[in-house]
């Protein structure tokens, strides 16, 4: 191995996993985030910064922040078909996720929101309602920490105007913050007992049970992507949910199709990694449900994710 190569290597293991989180956060989809990590580093071998000798962390997160904001740019200008969800992605009930190292090399803690909060369904659906500008600042100044001089250098923009960018991000983001998602130790614990009744209540084909589990507003979103079969408008409430699922279970006993069940840590919170291998066409292999709990421990929300792409970040079973 050169030392070139040498370099360009340790280059790639100093940084991917923190960049990768960013990039994570700022897209929603660990697919996007593997694709503007590696155009990051092409950037960096093809056009490296002037001063080698410096840290290269910043430089790295200047280039994939900038990145990530023009990828929201277009992907905001182009259609979807259907609803759009994040994708999954492992990160076990540590209180930090595996693929996301510490928020800076010191471990300093986040200003406001931590960092497997701020890969949660809730949390990343809530940034969606900000610009891809709002959505950089409120990342690198809520999540890693970063000062107002440090965002204004990876944005290029004046230090009032992260500022103001700052303050209007946060005010986009109250509905969030009024009814937070913070998975705790207790969260996911009452989310796991929710999933098991859930799945028992599927064994059993028991619409009512289904229904007894979930809010009086609960509502389903679904992400085929254009793929698959999947709802393009949500579900919502109960009886029409569990009505839902409850044809969805003889459906699947009818054609004697082997669905597969099986509980993991997705986002910070456990949920439903479903393989169906004897789908049809048109119907999904395997898909993910997530769901989220009202304060009352009811199924206030569940996370139908199908679209391929969207799962990339799962091994199978």
């Amino acid at each position: 191995m050169s030392m070139a190569s040498a370099i360009d290597e340790n280059l790639f293991k100093a940084h991917e996993r923190f960049l990768w989180g960013l990039c994570y956060r700022m897209t929603g989809n660990a697919a996007d985030a593997d694709d503007l990590v590696q155009e990051t580093f092409v950037r960096a071998l093809k056009h490296p910064p002037a001063r080698t000798d410096e840290p290269w962390r910043p430089w790295l997160v200047r280039v994939a922040i900038n990145l990530g904001r023009d990828f929201l740019r277009r992907r905001k200008r182009q259609p979807y078909d259907g609803g759009w969800l994040p994708s999954p992605f492992e990160t076990g009930d540590e209180s930090v996720p595996p693929s996301v190292e510490p928020v800076d090399e010191h471990g300093n803690p986040a200003a406001h929101y931590d960092l497997l909060e701020s890969v949660s369904f809730a949390f990343l659906l809530a940034l969606e309602a900000l610009t891809p500008t709002q959505r950089a600042v409120l990342l690198l100044r809520d999540v890693f920490d970063y000062s107002v001089r440090e965002t204004a250098d990876a944005l290029a923009i004046s230090e009032p105007n992260v500022k103001t960018t700052h303050h209007r991000a946060r005010r986009a983001m109250d509905a969030y913050d009024r009814a937070r998602v913070v998975p705790t130790a207790s969260l996911q614990e009452r989310t796991r007992q929710a999933l098991t009744s859930f799945l028992g209540c599927l064994a059993r084909n028991d619409v009512a049970g289904i229904e007894a589990l979930l809010a009086h507003d609960a509502r389903q979103l679904s992400d085929g992507g254009g793929e698959f079969h999947a709802a393009r408008v949500p579900i919502v409430g109960r009886a029409k949910l569990a009505l839902f699922y409850g044809t969805a279970i003889r459906q699947a006993a009818k054609a004697e199709r082997q669905v597969q069940f099986e509980i993991r840590s997705l986002n910070g919170l456990p949920a439903l990694y479903v393989l169906n291998p004897g789908a049809g066409p048109g119907y999904a292999p395997r898909l993910v449900l997530s769901f989220e709990l009202d304060a009352d421990g009811y199924i206030r929300r569940i996370y139908s994710v199908l679209a391929s792409r969207k799962l990339t970040a799962l091994r199978d079973a």
